[in-house]
């Protein structure tokens, strides 16, 4: 199984030549490890936390940089299943975020407690995908 847990260098350049001054909304899809794989001499990697627990670390650290920036977590909902695309992938977490720019996306992903926090997500998550969409007026219909 190919895995997806940081982006790609190519990945990130492409979104850095977007434009940058809109509010953005990032869909996020992740699966957590059933244990937690922190670095070799990291503090918690002799204390056999499940994935899960260790997204929650993820998420307790960032939660002031976020607040700060004025991203917030617009939408959460719980898998069940898919209905079109692959059968054998299932989410743990779905839910998307929303930033007021591109620019505090970026700036959040520089901070440097932020650099440190994403330690818990990496050791967290098994595979993931994080799709950058910009926000479009609703409507009554599809299309």
């Amino acid at each position: 199984m190919t895995t997806y847990i940081d982006p790609e260098r190519a990945q990130f350049e492409a979104f850095k030549t977007l434009d940058r001054d809109h509010p953005i909304e990032m869909l996020n899809l992740v699966k957590f490890r059933a244990k937690a794989q922190y670095p070799d001499g990291h503090d918690l990697a002799k204390a056999d936390l499940t994935g899960a627990q260790a997204y929650r670390n993820y998420g307790t650290e960032t939660a002031p940089i976020i607040a700060r920036l004025g991203a917030s977590i617009l939408w959460r909902g719980a898998f069940q299943t898919t209905l079109i695309g692959p059968g054998d992938e299932s989410w743990d977490a779905v839910f998307i975020a929303r930033y007021p720019s591109a620019h505090a996306f970026l700036e959040m992903v520089t901070n440097p407690t932020y650099q440190k926090a994403v330690v818990h997500r990496q050791a967290a998550v098994e595979t993931s995908r994080l799709i950058r969409c910009a926000p479009v007026q609703g409507g009554e219909s599809f299309g």
